[in-house]
């Protein structure tokens, strides 16, 4: 895949996080660190010259859409921002909002073993690995109006990464999804850009 840049962001740090509750399609608000970290990135953006003329798109999670909100106005802009519901993050169903420790004792066992990060496919009305990448590659196929500066979840940035890089499935979801850091995918390749 190539001809054109996308900058891609986790949303700040929550309070969920911070207790490492999984929000899936629930929301938390932006913890004080969150709210600096988004900042921060926005700050950044605003120093790469291909970011100036980029199009600002985002999950319609209030996660999300606080981080952009945020990243907008660092950037000096006020436009209204897209969202597309397809960078939504994992449906994890019924666990949404569950910490680990609740999720363990649904399902003993469950984050055991070498396919770890297996479990968020793993839920009883949750959305399938099938399903969710399915919808990403759908965004990111459509992702026609590059540059674009996308603002979404973890398992969105892993998934979206290695559909882009074409990683086999299990890399693709053990892939960092840090708070402070701007991925530039272009010309087929993944540039990490630290704050």
């Amino acid at each position: 895949m190539s001809g054109g840049v996308i900058y891609l962001v986790r949303h700040g740090e929550t309070e969920w996080n911070r207790t490492r509750r999984y929000q899936g399609w629930s929301d938390s608000p932006l913890t004080e660190r969150g709210l600096a970290q988004a900042e921060a990135i926005g700050r950044l953006l605003r120093r790469l010259p291909d970011a100036q003329s980029a199009e600002l798109v985002a999950s319609p999670i209030g996660r999300a859409r606080h981080t952009a909100e945020i990243i907008r106005d660092r950037l000096g802009r006020s436009e209204p921002l897209r969202f597309d519901d397809r960078l939504r993050e994992i449906s994890l169903g019924s666990w949404d909002g569950l910490d680990r420790a609740e999720i363990a004792a649904l399902r003993p066992g469950i984050f055991d073993g070498d396919n770890y990060h297996e479990w968020y496919f793993a839920t009883p009305d949750g959305e399938s690995y099938e399903v969710f990448a399915g919808r990403v590659a759908a965004w990111l196929a459509e992702a026609a109006d590059w540059p674009l500066i996308v603002v979404t979840h973890g398992i969105v940035t892993r998934v979206l990464r290695g559909l882009y890089a074409g990683l086999p499935r299990a890399a693709a979801l053990r892939l960092p999804v840090p708070q402070d850091q701007i991925f530039r995918l272009a010309n087929g390749g993944i540039e990490d850009i630290s704050v």
